[in-house]
């Protein structure tokens, strides 16, 4: 009966200790399934406010083993035609930017413009396996009537497969199998410039100037610190040269008295 017991104890003490291992292994397998599916081409920031211009880039990973991104292509939105389009030069990255004429011309900064970018297309470069790469652009005037901007993406791997991410996701749905980066818009700040993460030639003017300003406020905040250190030095050393000399003074009296006491 105890040899039974015993070995009774012995197996549920296994069973237990391999139960810690089983969980691990699922959690990997799930890690592993749901890496995978989670990487797309996005765009960050997520938000940026109407109205106003901002700096966005397209985070673009490599989702193959064996094959490296060679090419990405983001279609700008024709609903909502962005009148300024300027890319960030990438390392290793040629750019080429698409113009279209726009069935209705949109007004910036009171000047009518019946062309937009539709499409910016990078090339040359390569996204290895295990890593991703950003692709910025400053985009503008965002328009105040929409609350998202979708742009669609190309990706062409280096052994001719193509991925699109061209589906618009639906607000309270399930995510779309290839989803299309979109860019929330939200309505400007209280108080804000509306100009979201860039500003514009007077904001940026302003900005410089604040920062002379400030450059020179340190700078003569400096000279006065230097110049009070400069002060304080000059009667510390005043004050050392007096009591030397009181010092010395008071040496040469306790002589002069000592003498005349012997005499």
């Amino acid at each position: 009966m105890k040899n039974s017991l015993n070995s009774m104890n012995s197996s549920c003490t296994r069973s237990v200790r391999r139960l810690p291992l089983a969980f691990a292994a699922a959690a990997g397998s799930v890690l592993l399934l749901a890496g995978p599916a989670a990487a797309h081409v996005s765009v960050q920031p997520g938000e940026a406010e109407q109205g106003g211009y901002s700096t966005i880039a397209f985070k673009v990973p490599n989702e193959r083993d064996n094959a490296a991104t060679v090419k990405l292509e983001i279609t700008l939105p024709g609903d909502h035609p962005l009148a300024s389009v300027m890319p960030q030069p990438v390392p290793g990255w040629d750019v080429k930017m698409t113009e279209s004429k726009l069935d209705k011309p949109v007004e910036m900064h009171g000047k009518k413009i019946d062309k937009a970018v539709t499409k910016v297309t990078w090339t040359g470069g390569k996204i290895e396996p295990g890593t991703f790469q950003q692709f910025p652009l400053s985009v503008g005037q965002l328009p105040e009537d929409a609350d998202q901007l979708v742009f669609k993406a190309l990706q062409t791997y280096d052994n001719d497969e193509v991925v699109r991410w061209i589906e618009e996701p639906v607000e309270g749905g399930e995510e779309p199998e290839s989803p299309a980066p979109v860019l929330k818009l939200t309505a400007p700040a209280e108080g804000g410039s509306g100009h979201g993460h860039s500003a514009d030639g007077a904001d940026a003017a302003a900005d410089a100037d604040a920062a002379n300003g400030a450059e020179s406020g340190s700078a003569d905040s400096a000279a006065t610190e230097t110049a009070a250190a400069g002060n304080s030095d000059t009667t510390a050393r005043v004050l050392g040269v007096l009591g030397i000399l009181v010092g010395l003074g008071g040496v040469a009296f306790g002589v002069l008295a000592g003498r005349r006491r012997s005499v």
